[in-house]
């Protein structure tokens, strides 16, 4: 099956045209600045200025440029699904539960249904699914799904969901192919980092514990998002600083951005390390200390740790981040080997080493295409 795949994000629209059969991409490209003058369809290592004042016009901008013809069907990835256990076929019912969802994920569901919409009007003809991070983490058991506040509260929906899902989901069936195992058989915990960032513990091909949490604010460190944080301290905000002010500061002034004073981006705080920034030294200090630490957790609950997975922009690509955490984790039994490390290659601790640590770069795309095959095809499509 051919499916047009589409990942909107509140400024981005990531696009592919994927061939299930063939498990590749046939065309893969972005919008950049969505909702701006400046609009760019990159796409073949081109980047091209388009207008795309918003995600209709982004999409037809693809389509002027792209040769997506073809596509059978539609796949939508969806940040917040709520009690969604599993990818579904769109429909008005679905569409309104996004929207419901909006205020557990505001910077992303708003964009997700931007994008849907965008779809529905120019490809009518076409059935259209939705895949959400937070499928996957529906496996969670009651112990670590759950917050310790009234049982009322629970009922009514205020427990943790996790994100990142269809990158987790991915990267974890991957590892096995790479290290010849049955999914099965591993106890895993995979590491989504980039500008958002989470810890998943897999058991089974299954998650069972995650770091984000009611919405993508809880767990790691991130870009510009604080990860844990003293729910105390946020009541103090609202009470000094007001509501809106607080959501500003968690969402877009915290992470790594708020400890450097600097940069969210983790170049940035290398370059700046390494000329002495004192405050660029903490965000990266930070940032891998939240990392090993909940690896170390996981590891407890998954009663021991067969591999290691680093995925997602920095994940992939910083070796120095994961040879930090890593050594902090040699307790565990962990170690890297230097070189493998350094290029970058897909299994980078020594060989025949258990537990193992891997770089797997995820491919939402593939992931969210394959998923609106099987939603499809269970449907007779």
């Amino acid at each position: 099956m051919k499916v047009l795949v589409l990942n909107a994000g509140s400024s981005s629209l990531k696009f592919a045209l994927t061939d299930t059969q063939a498990r590749r991409h046939l065309v893969r490209g972005r919008v950049e600045r969505v909702g701006e003058a400046n609009s760019l369809l990159v796409i073949e290592g081109r980047a091209l200025a388009v207008k795309a004042q918003d995600h209709h016009q982004a999409l037809t901008a693809a389509l002027s440029h792209a040769d997506l013809t073809g596509a059978e069907a539609v796949g939508h990835r969806v940040v917040h699904g709520g009690d969604i256990r599993e990818s579904r076929r769109m429909d008005p019912e679905l569409i309104a539960t996004i929207e419901r969802l909006v205020p557990l994920a505001p910077l992303h569901n708003p964009a997700n249904l931007e994008g849907i919409r965008a779809a529905q009007k120019l490809f009518p003809q076409l059935p259209q699914v939705a895949v959400f991070d937070t499928a996957f983490h529906q496996t969670l058991p009651a112990v670590a799904r759950s917050y310790a506040i009234p049982a009322e509260l629970t009922r009514a929906g205020y427990r943790r969901y996790g994100f990142h899902g269809i990158s987790h989901a991915y990267v974890s069936a991957r590892a096995a192919e790479v290290l010849g195992r049955p999914l099965a058989d591993l106890r895993m915990v995979t590491l989504h980092l980039g500008n958002g960032a989470s810890a998943a513990a897999i058991r089974g091909g299954k998650s069972v514990d995650t770091s984000m949490g009611y919405t993508p604010l809880e767990g790691l460190v991130m870009g510009t998002r604080p990860g844990d944080l003293d729910p105390g301290l946020v009541l103090a905000l609202v009470r000094e600083r007001g509501l809106a002010e607080t959501e500003r500061i968690l969402n877009h002034a915290s992470g790594l951005l708020g400890l450097s004073g600097r940069s969210h981006d983790l170049r940035d705080l290398h370059a700046a390390h390494q000329a002495g920034d004192p405050s660029a030294t903490l965000a990266l200090e930070t940032y891998v200390y939240r990392i090993a630490k909940y690896v170390g957790a996981y590891a407890a609950v998954l009663g021991g740790i067969d591999a290691l997975v680093f995925t997602g922009g920095v994940g992939e690509n910083d070796a120095w981040v994961r040879a930090r955490v890593v050594e902090r984790l040699g307790f565990l039994g962990f170690d890297l080997d230097p070189g493998r490390n350094a290029h970058h290659e897909t299994v980078i601790s020594p060989p025949d080493r258990t537990p193992a640590v891997l770089v797997v770069p995820t491919d939402e795309e593939l992931e969210i295409a394959l998923e609106t095959e099987r939603v499809l095809r269970s449907q007779g499509q």
